[in-house]
């Protein structure tokens, strides 16, 4: 009989191994108090940790003053237990929308060490939203939550489980979470969107306001435009100065607005590539 199980063991031994690597590994446990920031892997349901955030200093950010004073007093009111709202970044492209997100989470827990989480949703992974608020409301800590460059085409439909979190749904958000996103379109969707529904639809108001009416979720709205050029140079003068790059006003100007030329635009986003190639000729590192 001994001499039988034997023989058997190695075999048993391969099988069970066998079904050990069949096995899904086990699911990483999300610890909201591994970081400050956070990035949402909605296939695995993990809150993947983000040691660095790359992100400016606020003090950099220029020509944006007003909203940064709005934001920081709604931010600082959340991080305080107050009420506080859903914020919608909204304007042209490269003018700091992003970042003033980012640079106002680092400036709150430089005032309180560990205030804030900041977590960030990917576009595509809304439909996970509602998992993703139930980690977060189950962690107690006070979070961010933000999604870049928010939009929705014409067939898209994960806009209405986006609505019924904001404010409709039964359950709605936790009150430790605030949600921040930015976009190009101050509704979500395309203007021609908004038209071919109005010209489509059997009752024109009723069809676009489905849409429309997310946006209205969002208790705070908050502009973003086209900068001047002295903003831009303003912008300009302040990185160089900040990392050190040694070059005559009158000289970086001209650089810099040659740089405009090239690129088609005039933006912070522009400013800081600006920076960036003249810190590489310089041979200095920024950071």
């Amino acid at each position: 009989m001994t001499n039988d199980f034997d023989k058997l063991l190695p075999a048993l031994e391969r099988i069970a191994d066998a079904l050990e690597r069949m096995a899904p590994p086990a699911r990483k446990s999300n610890d909201l108090s591994a970081a400050d920031a956070f990035v949402w892997q909605a296939e695995s349901g993990y809150l993947q940790p983000v040691r660095n955030v790359n992100r400016i200093e606020i003090g950099l950010l220029q020509g944006i003053e007003q909203q940064k004073t709005i934001l920081y007093n709604n931010t600082k009111r959340f991080a305080d237990g107050l009420p506080a709202n859903n914020a919608l970044l909204w304007g042209a492209r490269g003018t700091g929308k992003s970042s003033i997100i980012k640079a106002m989470h680092a400036r709150i827990n430089a005032e309180r060490a560990g205030a804030l989480a900041l977590v960030e949703i990917h576009r595509e992974d809304i439909p996970t939203l509602p998992h993703l608020l139930h980690i977060l409301e189950e962690s107690g800590r006070k979070t961010v939550l933000f999604c870049d460059d928010l939009s929705f085409d014409m067939q898209d439909e994960s806009y209405k489980s986006l609505k019924a979190v904001l404010e409709g749904g039964i359950e709605g958000r936790p009150n430790n979470v605030i949600f921040y996103a930015t976009s190009n379109r101050r509704h979500l969707m395309a203007r021609d969107m908004i038209e071919n529904e109005r010209s489509t639809a059997i009752n024109p108001s009723e069809a676009v306001e489905e849409k429309v009416s997310l946006s209205d979720r969002f208790g705070l709205w908050l502009g973003f435009h086209n900068i001047s050029q002295d903003v831009y140079f303003e912008i300009i003068e302040g990185y160089a100065k900040e990392f050190g790059l040694d070059m005559p006003v009158e000289d970086l100007r001209a650089r810099a607005k040659e740089w405009t030329v090239t690129r088609g635009s005039r933006s912070g986003r522009v400013a800081w590539q600006f920076i960036q190639e003249i810190a590489g000729e310089m041979g200095k590192r920024l950071g």
